[in-house]
């Protein structure tokens, strides 16, 4: 029986092995998928068990997309790009890493029928997902990608990947069409977003890239100004039917059944 595992740290929150999982017995496929809470000292150990086939093929969440590169014997070109792995194979004796997360958030947009074009778009956050996004932004021609992070050294430091980013202290709101919240703050239920989105106006996008809980404090906050919401399950989904291609050389259906065994 093959064997699939998530890393993270937390990873508790992931519902990666539910929806895997059905998908892996939907398929009729011998294998079975975990989740792992890891230290970073421990990567080098599990990328010896991807090169031994003990483990056919890994998910990387927050705080690991970055820092498994070095472990890693290649690239794709997403993945490149972005210096941020979220899907790891075996390929030819060589450990590659992929990132599925660029379409998958594209992918969720477009089932959305929101039009990114000429739009700015306000990113809160700097780390995991948001070199992903700011890709798929660039690709669905934004007009202006705004960043800002708590510690602004490390939304500055995306520009070395993308320079077209405009850098903004946090607590300060640019006028914008669709904010993204790609911090973790809202993993908890109680968290809340200490910022003032009163003078924004309505009918923006506000989207958590969270999924569970599905309902943020943030994504609450934009629904009670007048903003249309969507939380990060879809994202979540198309990343996950991505790298469950990759691994198994089968497409899993994307259906009403999937969306409400995500459901919290």
């Amino acid at each position: 029986m093959k064997k699939y595992l998530v890393i993270g740290n937390p990873i508790e929150h992931s519902l990666s092995p539910k929806l895997h999982n059905y998908w892996i017995k939907n398929k009729d496929i011998e294998a079975i998928y975990e989740k792992k809470k890891l230290n970073e000292n421990e990567i080098e150990n599990l990328i010896l068990e991807i090169r031994e086939q003990k483990i056919h093929g890994v998910n990387v969440t927050v705080p690991f997309k970055r820092k498994i590169i070095n472990y890693l014997d290649d690239l794709s070109l997403e993945a490149k790009k972005t210096q941020s792995v979220n899907t790891i194979y075996l390929k030819d004796n060589k450990v590659i890493g992929h990132n599925t997360d660029i379409e998958g958030f594209e992918l969720s947009i477009q089932d959305l029928k929101f039009d990114i074009t000429d739009k700015k778009i306000f990113i809160l956050g700097a780390g995991g997902v948001v070199p992903s996004i700011i890709f798929a932004l660039n690709k669905m021609k934004a007009f202006e990608i705004i960043v800002s992070n708590r510690t602004k050294s490390k939304a500055e430091e995306l520009k070395n990947l993308f320079e077209n980013l405009k850098i903004v202290e946090w607590g300060d709101i640019p006028v914008f069409d669709m904010i993204i919240n790609a911090t973790s703050i809202g993993l908890n239920k109680d968290d809340k977003i200490n910022l003032d989105f009163n003078k924004m106006g309505k009918n923006k996008l506000f989207y958590d890239v969270i999924y569970n809980p599905n309902q943020t404090n943030f994504l609450m906050t934009g629904k009670k100004l007048g903003n249309k919401t969507e939380n990060g399950k879809l994202m979540f989904i198309y990343q996950a039917f991505l790298a469950f291609n990759l691994w198994h050389g089968v497409q899993p259906k994307i259906d009403e059944d999937v969306i409400k065994l995500l459901d919290q």
